[in-house]
């Protein structure tokens, strides 16, 4: 028995039998604290993007690494939620929070203070153990510290910052490179972290299973290397070519580990992920829309962060105070999301989320060279709307398919699925971008390599990366005039703009097609949370 766990005999409330009294009288206070740790995760993720320019001056790492510097922490992260979530489930789901924020903390000061490449990408990587520990505990401490009546809002409230998390790192880390050192968007997250490990360490109930199982290291290693290796494969994709050998190696071993994984979960007298969980709708369905939405969902802000920065011209802060309207939407409405699923019915509440979600890319791929910002708003306010009605409902059907004792695990699968989904969608949106971009920009860099040595060498930087275009025109400047630069210019902006409008209809579509599965699918009311069976 769990401290959030008593005999109905004493009951907070009627219906509140299974949460301890002074549990429940604070449980709100605990949801914040760990929404507060669940912000700092996800933020971490998207504040480093809008840091990558400073810190390049400082510490002049190469392509590759400045790659590394964002996605080390993407890699373990995703690698290991799956087995911290198990370990939070056998030894305590409170501990296992605990001592990931302290990791992340120790991890983002000497981000903070790293002075060479290499160094960071450690760092980083450590950063994505204590990310791992942290955010499949938050979400199975929700589950444990509310009654089942109140669940499925207190889910709602979980996903709406989660989602609000990804815009929100932008417009801290934009402020915070205005004023400070690139390391302030590490150092930042101590402070967030040291508020969150106190106010859990007071007010959180201990939680764990019930019943000690034994672990299963053999189901561990094949995750961890498995979703690592997927993960590398698509996040090199597109730097090294998909056909090179390192990134089909790299699928390779994804797939042989996962295959592994896979067979030796039916195998084994305890495994960490009983794959007849994927038997019920909910959980099925519920992995595939979450994937999916936030497939969209990262892929729409990396390529919006280009087109507001290369395009509008919009410095760090600027940029990331214009995502605050898809912050805003998601923490307003995400706590109705429940509402709304037990009036309408969850299938309809989801689909109407990925109908909406898709609407609104298919509005932001009319943005073009001079729109105005409110098209841009109004697309991420649409957005928001429609993830917040859809992902707190696939969050609960995940949920809601495992027994409370795997809880953890239960969460951990929400959170892989969070991050695989991302990095597919920055992967292939990306390359699609990039591709249409090279193809319209192939007139003007040839003509600008036909200029001699000093226009090859332009021609071959802008062709890599559209965020090299302001120091190749500057360049030109000065060797060809500013008529020839501000023609550069604009034809390096058409080209992206051309990009960024097929990849979000890629994008758009792909969404679409997930609404039609989950409209087919999805059940339309919760399923129940009882155990498929155990061993």
């Amino acid at each position: 028995m769990t401290e959030a766990t008593v005999p109905p005999a004493a009951t907070a409330a009627p219906g509140h039998h299974e949460i301890a009294p002074a549990i429940y009288k604070r449980r709100y206070l605990i949801l914040a604290s760990l929404c507060l740790s669940l912000v700092l995760v996800v933020a971490s993720v998207s504040s480093v993007n809008v840091a990558i320019p400073t810190l390049a001056a400082d510490l002049r790492p190469t392509d590759t690494q400045v790659l590394w510097i964002v996605d080390a922490y993407a890699v373990v992260f995703a690698g290991l939620l799956l087995f911290a979530g198990a370990l939070g489930d056998r030894f305590g789901r409170k501990g296992a929070l605990l001592i990931g924020l302290v990791i992340f903390a120790l991890a983002s000061i000497a981000c903070s203070q790293s002075t060479s490449p290499n160094v960071l990408i450690g760092c980083r990587a450590v950063m994505g153990i204590g990310a791992a520990l942290i955010m499949p505990s938050t979400l199975s401490m929700v589950t444990s510290v509310f009654p089942r009546a109140e669940r499925a809002k207190a889910i709602a409230i979980w996903a709406g910052f989660a989602g609000a998390g990804g815009a929100m790192g932008p417009i801290l880390g934009g402020a915070l490179i205005e004023h400070f050192w690139y390391g302030s968007v590490f150092f930042v997250a101590v402070p967030i972290a040291v508020a969150a490990f106190v106010a859990i360490a007071l007010l959180a109930p201990t939680s764990k299973e019930a019943v000690a199982t034994a672990l299963d290291p053999i189901g561990a290693v094949l995750s961890m290397v498995g979703f690592s290796a997927l993960l590398f494969a698509i996040i090199e994709g597109p730097e090294k070519g998909w056909s090179s050998a390192l990134v089909l190696t790299g699928f390779v071993a994804a797939v042989l580990c996962l295959g592994a994984f896979v067979a030796w979960e039916r195998h084994t007298d305890d495994p960490m992920l009983d794959m007849r969980y994927f038997a019920k709708r909910g959980f099925a369905m519920g992995s595939l829309g979450v994937t999916v939405t936030f497939l969209a969902m990262f892929s729409m802000f990396f390529v919006l962060t280009q087109y507001l920065q290369y395009v509008r011209g919009y410095g760090p802060l600027r940029s990331g105070v214009s995502g605050l309207p898809f912050a805003v939407t998601m923490i307003v409405v995400s706590p109705r999301s429940a509402a709304l699923g037990s009036r309408f019915g969850l299938r309809n509440t989801v689909v109407a989320g990925e109908v909406l979600l898709a609407v609104g890319l298919l509005l932001l791929s009319t943005a073009g060279l001079d729109t105005s910002y409110l098209l841009v708003a109004v697309s991420l306010v649409i957005m928001a709307f429609g993830v917040s009605l859809a992902t707190p409902a696939l969050t609960a059907g995940i949920l809601s398919s495992v027994p409370m004792s795997k809880a953890g695990v239960g969460s951990a699968v929400n959170d892989t699925t969070r991050e695989v989904g991302g990095a597919v969608g920055i992967a292939v949106v990306g390359s699609v971008v990039t591709s249409i971009y090279r193809d319209r920009l192939a007139p003007a860099l040839a003509q600008l390599e036909a200029s001699g040595p000093a226009g090859a060498e332009a021609a071959a930087q802008a062709r890599k990366s559209v965020g090299r275009s302001p120091a190749v025109a500057q360049a030109l400047e000065g060797a060809a005039g500013r008529p020839a630069a501000e023609q550069f210019l604009d034809s390096v902006h058409r080209a992206f703009v051309d990009g960024l409008h097929v990849g979000l209809r890629v994008s758009a579509a792909l969404v679409l097609v997930a609404a039609v599965v989950l409209a087919l699918r999805h059940p339309a009311h919760a399923e129940a949370g009882a155990p498929v069976g155990g061993h």
